[in-house]
């Protein structure tokens, strides 16, 4: 977390979010932490009073960062480089501190914090399930404030996983490393280094690819290919 600069005026969330758009992310919701959320007090020791998060959806955001001098500079971990300066500008911007989920320690929790800002499901892969966006979208960080911003209401809906009897994302791996509630990383990366994991390096894991939720917000070739290279499978090397 960096030390926050003094800011004549905060906007209300919506603008927020329409200078994170502006500047290449998205606001994912926001919350008024109690202390069992975990969300360290700011650099001066006061608490936090409103943390909004920011990430990517769907494709929305990839654009961006392909763009980018992160992504073309071939220096290690461009995703993390990018989102430290776009969100580390919002939070000199705003008069926030910035917050984020890598690369630590500390490990903020930011999936339980995603929970707090929206209304999302936990699916049998593990990946937190949006209602519009399924398992694609992510976080990339926070913003911290010192004042209370009214925030979106919880949008609550039904679990979708609860009611879906095939389960694709349970049987779709083909080396059966998804199984309720674990996942075997070591039979994951000697796949798909494998030349049989083509598939999966080309289109990112076949086991998401099969969620019908969302389905239309599925990564493109590149970006699935980013990130399963990102994923360093150095089991499987």
């Amino acid at each position: 977390m960096n030390a926050v600069e003094p800011c004549a005026e905060v906007p209300g969330y919506e603008g927020l979010c329409d200078a994170a758009a502006a500047a290449g992310i998205a606001c994912r919701g926001g919350f008024h932490p109690l202390p069992a959320d975990g969300v360290p007090a700011l650099p001066d020791g006061s608490p936090v009073r409103t943390l909004v998060l920011l990430g990517f959806t769907a494709g929305q955001q990839w654009a961006w960062f392909e763009r980018s001098t992160e992504y073309q500079d071939e220096e290690p971990h461009p995703l993390d480089r990018w989102s430290g300066r776009i969100i580390g500008e919002l939070a000199r911007r705003f008069g926030a501190a910035d917050l984020y989920p890598a690369p630590g320690p500390p490990w903020w929790p930011f999936q339980r914090w995603a929970q707090r800002a929206q209304a999302l499901h936990t699916s049998p892969l593990g990946i937190l399930i949006d209602p519009e966006f399924g398992l694609w979208h992510a976080y990339r960080g926070a913003l911290a404030f010192a004042v209370a911003i009214a925030v979106p209401a919880l949008r609550v809906w039904p679990d979708p996983c609860a009611s879906c009897v095939s389960k694709p994302c349970l049987h779709t791996c083909p080396v059966g490393a998804v199984t309720p509630g674990q996942f075997d990383r070591a039979a994951c990366a000697r796949h798909v280094a494998s030349a049989q994991g083509e598939r999966c390096r080309s289109n990112g894991c076949l086991a998401r690819v099969s969620c019908p939720i969302g389905a239309h917000h599925r990564y493109g070739a590149a970006q699935a290919t980013f990130h399963m290279k990102s994923l360093h499978f150095s089991e499987g090397k």
